[in-house]
């Protein structure tokens, strides 16, 4: 078959499919030239050993990501390790629960932490940051699914959660996250930053805390 006859796309599909033809014909590999974006021709090799570089940067940007990662990940979990303890220490609920308030605002840089409980907890006295409310209490529909579910959720509440949970201007609280404790309550830490706690972010570590918590509160029942 002649050389006219063929397409530059079947010329294309021929050589992926014959990967090593250019081994056969080192001459030709070294004649080739393939045109670049930013300037004048190159050879082949020099443009497969361009790419190799940038595969490579690729390839060390990610795992510098994924470092980074590791490292962010190392400190939550032994944040969340020392969380649990602190809390399983505690002699009462209402210690518990002033534990559980530090640390996520010292610990995990919380601008606004609220908690929620559903029955009356004695000795903490007044707290700008602790609630009760009954569990059937209307107060509590909006947040009917989320104790439903009880899974942690991210991301910006709705308006009459924050008026709820915060109390405070709404601009006050741009994201959140939630800790909803079936049976005990909820737990909310808002932040100024809407990019601190967004939807699809991971949840491990917050369903750990609120676990914790659970397991630390119900010695007390």
């Amino acid at each position: 078959m002649s050389e006219e006859k063929l397409s530059a796309h079947e010329v294309a599909a021929w050589l992926r499919r014959h990967p090593q033809f250019l081994r056969q014909f080192p001459d030709l590999a070294l004649s080739l030239s393939v045109p670049r974006d930013d300037g004048p021709a190159a050879s082949l090799a020099g443009y497969q050993l361009e790419v190799l570089r940038d595969k490579n940067r690729e390839l060390n940007k990610r795992l510098g990501e994924l470092f980074l990662n590791a490292q962010t990940n190392e400190r939550l979990a032994v944040r969340t390790h020392q969380l649990t303890l602190n809390l399983l220490r505690q002699d009462n609920a209402a210690d518990t629960l002033r534990a559980m308030a530090a640390s996520l605002q010292e610990d995990f840089n919380g601008d606004l932490v609220r908690i929620v409980v559903f029955k009356e907890i004695a000795g903490i006295g007044e707290v700008d940051w602790l609630q009760t409310i009954p569990a059937d209490s209307a107060l509590l529909a909006p947040f009917k699914d989320a104790l439903a579910d009880g899974e942690p959720i991210c991301g910006r509440l709705h308006a009459d959660k924050n008026a709820l949970l915060y109390a405070v201007r709404v601009d006050e609280v741009a994201s959140s996250a939630l800790l909803p404790l079936p049976g005990i309550g909820l737990v909310a830490v808002g932040s100024r930053d809407g990019n601190r706690f967004y939807p699809g972010m991971g949840t491990l570590f917050l369903r750990m805390m609120g676990e914790a918590l659970a397991a630390a509160l119900q010695r007390f029942d």
